[in-house]
């Protein structure tokens, strides 16, 4: 099953280790982001942007880690709009806070994840019926 994972540059040390452990588990990364380093021009974030794009299409899941940023969330609104199975993480429950939240983290194709990021990938490999070590 072809994945991607979206976040926030503060997180990517996250991202890289459930990367790791679905790709352990026969999942296929679709575009590895977190190799790239700040940019400074704007071709520079042209080509990351086409690649981030693509790679969210790719996948047949996008994996959102909160705190996410604004291209996180610009990934989330792709995926929705091509239908996806997102898996929203977040380590403690405000994505169910009325206050804060926004509308489309709660839509059916977004399942929202609390607790630790083992718990994200162990819900993500058993939906996807791939197993979980």
């Amino acid at each position: 099953m072809k994945f991607y994972v979206a976040s926030s540059f503060q997180n990517k040390e996250q991202v890289r280790y459930v990367c790791k452990k679905l790709k352990d588990r026969g999942f296929i990364h679709t575009y590895d982001w977190t190799i790239n380093e700040r940019v400074s021009t704007l071709e520079e974030l042209t080509f990351i942007g086409e690649k981030e794009k693509n790679a969210v299409m790719e996948a047949e899941i996008v994996i959102v880690l909160l705190p996410a940023g604004k291209g996180s969330h610009i990934e989330f609104g792709i995926a929705l709009g091509q239908d996806k199975k997102i898996y929203l993480f977040s380590p403690n429950d405000e994505v169910n806070n009325v206050e804060t939240t926004s509308t489309f983290y709660h839509l059916p194709q977004v399942e929202k994840c609390t607790g630790t990021i083992d718990e994200l990938i162990e819900v993500v490999c058993s939906k996807s019926n791939l197993s979980v070590n």
